[in-house]
């Protein structure tokens, strides 16, 4: 990340609070910056440092040479259009690989998540980041456009798009039958979704600061999970110990992290809510814990 990007012990918490609401829908980006600006000295530049980076956050290229990355069409009966695009990435080689299918937040594929897809390929899994903007033109070219479309699609059809791309990749040709997923906020929900949703077909689940799965569909969940929280994240935790005792009576294998110091969205390296160990140590576990449960 560019050492000249603020960092998030400059930004007062207030500014990170609103960031959040603006982030999950609750105001428009102007809106945004006009309540950040009267919050505090500085509130505004705070609020315009907290807007993505996506240049500056990239860590694997597209052409670096250990992966192949592609954007592919597939089937998605039931979904928005009946269609579906993703940005596939394999491992250098052959095959079959492992697979995992990355999903995004709320504002359709960007380009972290792209970059989250291609960091799961370079430690050996066949990594699908589907984009649910698809059916609608595709994630705009940044997040607010994104965040709206999103918020307009029909949410049902939607987590069947992302259920559907996950198996197709778990059918994939190069994919050796053995799916994990992970996400990130709206993605973590998903996430969690898939892992009721999906059964035995799952074998492996790591949520990011998502939404707990319903608790009528925990029995159904197969999976062992990985969830990662951060630590001030209110709306979120608050979900825990609901979710953790239906892990507990349903006998779901898991674990979970909360990582001191870190805001909600802190694996994302494009804006100051960033926490560079906290992302590198959950990311350590995630790819550790995807070798344990898909080889």
């Amino acid at each position: 990340m560019d050492t000249n990007i603020i960092t998030q012990d400059w930004i007062d918490q207030r500014i990170f609070d609103l960031y959040d609401e603006y982030c999950h829908g609750s105001m428009d980006r102007r809106t945004f910056l006009q309540r950040a600006a009267v919050v505090t000295v500085g509130g505004l530049a705070m609020a315009q440092s907290l807007l993505p980076r996506y240049a500056q956050a990239q860590t694997i290229s597209f052409t670096d040479e250990r992966i192949k990355a592609s954007y592919v069409t597939y089937p998605s009966p039931g979904g928005t259009s009946g269609t579906m695009r993703g940005y596939l990435v394999q491992p250098k080689g052959t095959g079959p690989f492992p697979t995992v299918l990355v999903i995004h937040e709320n504002r359709g594929l960007n380009p972290y998540i792209e970059d989250v897809a291609r960091r799961a390929a370079t430690d050996g899994f066949l990594a699908l980041a589907p984009d649910g903007l698809f059916p609608v033109g595709g994630y705009p070219g940044n997040d607010d456009d994104g965040r709206t479309l999103q918020a307009g699609l029909d949410q049902g059809k939607l987590r069947t798009d992302m259920l559907n791309s996950a198996k197709f990749l778990k059918a994939h040709a190069m994919s050796n039958g053995k799916l994990g997923a992970t996400g990130f906020c709206w993605g973590g929900g998903t996430t969690n979704f898939l892992a009721a949703s999906l059964g035995a077909d799952l074998k492996a689940a790591v949520p990011y600061y998502g939404a707990a799965a319903e608790t009528a569909a925990v029995k159904d969940i197969k999976a062992p999970l990985l969830v990662q929280y951060a630590e001030t994240d209110e709306r979120i935790n608050a979900m825990w110990p609901a979710y953790e005792a239906a892990l507990k009576a349903a006998g779901v294998p898991h674990e979970m992290h909360i990582y001191p110091g870190t805001q909600h969205g802190f694996h994302n390296n494009s804006t100051p809510r960033y926490q560079e160990a906290a992302a590198k140590l959950s990311w350590e576990r995630t790819i550790a814990f995807f070798k344990k449960n898909l080889a």
